[in-house]
């Protein structure tokens, strides 16, 4: 299948989607839509995640790709010797840093398909590769060999479905063409030395399911 183009550059499609409140959330400055802000979506996941990191004899240092607007990850930096936490948003990283502040805790504006990525010993990609074309998810995840865990998440179809049908970098996901992204299905055949489902979520009226998958890496 021919690689989508991207007739704008991902800054600028993910700068548009935080202004004009693709995600909703008009109340708020910057909104990364429900997956980051409904309990039902929020409390299972940062039980998972938290459980994860808390059991560690020795707390990790982790990356956010695609922090976003900080409601979800604001919760797990106390479980971590380092968090970093990245976004392609200038002005949304700007305000991140001004609202949350810990000590361990460090806000880095990156372009995660372009430019070189911090050293952690956790990566984690909530719901961010589902919005990029399999060039830019190709791009990242040729970098993170660098770490040995991976904490993904991803909205996929409930039941069977085509992996990683091609698109262009977009407020949308995979759903509608019966699609989801799989790291470890053709084109990207990520390689890892084990996988673990840590939390599934299904959404009513047939709109798939978020599942957070860990990946050992090395």
């Amino acid at each position: 299948m021919p690689s989508a183009k991207q007739p704008w550059p991902t800054k600028a499609v993910m700068q548009q989607i935080y202004e004009k409140h693709l995600w909703g959330g008009p109340e708020f400055d910057f909104y990364s839509g429900e997956g980051s802000h409904k309990q039902e979506f929020t409390l299972p996941y940062l039980e998972a995640i938290t459980a994860f990191l808390d059991c560690r004899k020795e707390k990790l240092s982790v990356c956010d790709l695609g922090c976003g607007d900080f409601n979800i990850g604001q919760h797990l930096v106390p479980y971590t010797k380092k968090y970093i936490a990245i976004d392609i948003v200038e002005s949304l990283i700007e305000r991140n840093k001004q609202r949350y502040k810990a000590e361990q805790l460090q806000f880095l504006c990156l372009d995660i398909v372009k430019d070189p990525l911090p050293k952690a010993d956790v990566v984690i990609l909530r719901q961010v590769l589902q919005h990029l074309s399999n060039a830019e998810i190709s791009a990242i995840l040729k970098k993170l060999s660098q770490y040995n865990f991976l904490i993904l998440t991803e909205h996929t179809p409930m039941h069977a479905f085509v992996p990683n049908k091609d698109k262009i970098a977009s407020q949308g996901i995979r759903l509608k063409q019966n699609s989801g992204v799989d790291v470890m299905a053709k084109p990207f055949e990520l390689k890892v030395t084990s996988k673990t489902i840590l939390n599934e979520i299904v959404i009513g009226d047939n709109k798939g399911k978020i599942v957070t998958t860990f990946y050992r890496l090395s």
